[in-house]
C-alpha cells in the first residue's frame, strides 16, 4: 500500500487565458480561496476584452501573479506555464471553472508516493440540478480514465519532468499530458471529491460545437470501452444545444408537430436546417434503443427543469 503524503509548501496554479472575462474574475477567487498559492502562472493568448485588466486587479492585491502571453496552441500555452513552475506540485486550472469548497485539502489526502496527479471530476453547471447528474459523473470519470482532464488537475512536478507538449496540440493535450506522467510510472487519479463547477461558453451551445463532438466520437472510436460514455455526453449535449437554439416552450411543440422523427437522435451525425425560417433540429432515425435512450434523457431533463 502507498504511503500517503502530505504536502506542506504551496503550489504555483497555471491559467490559460484568452478573451476570458466572462467567468474569469469567479475562477481565480476560487483558486486563492481553495488553494495554498505561491505563484499564479497566468499564460494569455493575446486577449481583447478584460482579461488582462482582471489579472491586473489580482496582481495588486496579491502580488504573486506571474503574466506570460503566446501566440501559439493550447498544447504549447501548456509547456509555456509547465516552464514557469518552481513548486513540487502545481495546478492547471482552466478559466471557465470554479472550484469546490476546501479543494486542495480534499486533495491533499488523497496523494500518496506513486501519484502523479490528481483530478477532480469537472461538472457542467448547466446539471447541477437534474436527475442525470449522478449517471453525468459516472460517463465523465470513465472518459477521464483513458483521455484525462485539466480542468482543475494537480500534478506532481517531477513526473512531468522533460516534457515538450507538442505544439499541434491545440485539443487532446489533456490526453498527452495524462500519458506523459503514466510513462513516468505513476498514477493519474479521477476523484468525485474534489470537484469543479464548468460553466461553459454559451457559444458551445451551437451547432459549430458539433466539430468538436465530432472529435470526441472518433477518439471513441478508438477507445471502445468509451463509445457509452461519449454518446451519452452527445445526447446530453445535443438537447442542451436544442434548448438553446430555441425559445421557451419551443422544443417541446418542435417535439410534438415532428414526432419520433425528431427524438431520434444519431449518436454520431445530427443534422440541423431550418424550418419554415425558425431554427429546430431534424435528424435521421437510428436503431430502437437509440432512440429511446435519448427519449428518456428528455423526459428526465424535463421533470428536472
Amino acid at each position: 500500500m502507498s504511503e500517503r503524503l502530505t504536502l506542506t509548501k504551496p503550489v504555483d496554479v497555471i491559467i490559460l487565458t484568452k478573451n476570458s472575462e466572462r467567468l474569469l474574475r469567479k475562477c481565480i477567487d476560487s483558486v486563492y480561496q481553495n488553494v495554498p498559492l505561491s505563484r499564479l502562472i497566468v499564460v494569455d493568448g493575446y486577449s481583447t476584452d478584460n482579461t488582462i485588466r482582471i489579472v491586473k486587479e489580482f496582481q495588486e492585491r496579491h502580488g504573486n501573479v506571474i503574466f506570460v502571453q503566446d501566440k501559439g496552441t493550447r498544447g504549447s500555452a501548456r509547456q509555456v506555464g509547465i516552464n514557469k513552475v518552481r513548486s513540487d506540485w502545481f495546478m492547471f486550472v482552466d478559466s471557465d471553472v470554479v472550484l469546490s469548497r476546501n479543494w486542495f485539502a480534499k486533495a491533499e489526502k488523497l496523494i500518496r508516493d506513486d501519484i502523479g496527479a490528481i483530478w477532480g471530476i469537472e461538472i457542467w453547471s448547466v446539471l447541477t440540478k437534474t436527475k442525470i447528474l449522478k449517471l453525468f459523473e459516472r460517463a465523465t470519470l470513465k472518459i477521464f480514465e483513458k483521455r484525462g482532464g485539466l480542468h482543475d488537475l494537480l500534478v506532481r512536478r517531477k513526473a512531468i519532468d522533460g516534457i515538450k507538449v507538442p505544439y499541434q496540440l491545440h485539443t487532446y493535450e489533456d490526453a498527452y499530458i495524462k500519458s506523459w506522467i503514466c510513462g513516468k510510472g505513476y498514477r493519474v487519479i479521477g476523484v468525485y471529491e474534489p470537484y469543479c463547477l464548468h460553466f461553459r461558453s454559451d457559444t458551445v451551445w451551437t451547432i459549430r460545437h458539433f466539430s468538436f463532438m465530432g472529435d470526441d466520437l472518433k477518439f471513441a472510436a478508438r477507445h471502445p470501452s468509451l463509445l457509452l460514455p461519449y454518446a451519452f455526453h452527445t445526447c446530453i449535449e445535443a438537447y442542451l444545444i436544442a434548448l438553446h437554439i430555441c425559445k421557451p416552450g419551443q422544443l417541446n411543440q418542435k417535439i410534438r408537430s415532428y414526432g419520433r422523427h425528431l427524438l431520434a437522435v444519431p449518436f454520431q451525425t445530427i443534422v440541423y436546417r431550418r424550418i419554415q425560417n425558425e431554427r429546430s433540429i431534424r435528424s435521421f432515425m437510428p436503431e430502437s434503443k437509440r432512440a429511446q435512450t435519448f427519449s428518456a434523457l428528455i423526459i428526465q431533463s424535463k421533470a428536472a427543469r
